[in-house]
């Protein structure tokens, strides 16, 4: 598959990429945060595994926000 440039890429296929990327910015940003705001006994695991593993694309994210969460009590 030959790769296309920036300018040769449709309208809708540009927006779709920028929202794919907004989209992925914004868990690991609002992952970020939650780690460093909750305390380490509300988390499964060590926090900076959980830091670390954000970082993956999206599945890092949503890893944490499924899995790396104790309930709330």
């Amino acid at each position: 598959m030959a790769k296309k440039r920036w300018s040769k890429l449709s309208g809708v296929q540009k927006i779709l990429i920028i929202c794919a990327g907004a989209i992925q910015v914004g868990l690991l940003v609002a992952a970020q945060i939650d780690i460093y705001r909750r305390p380490q006994s509300e988390i499964k695991g060590p926090k900076n595994m959980w830091r670390a593993l954000s970082f993956v694309n999206y599945v890092g994210p949503i890893a944490y926000f499924t899995v790396g969460r104790n309930p709330q009590t």
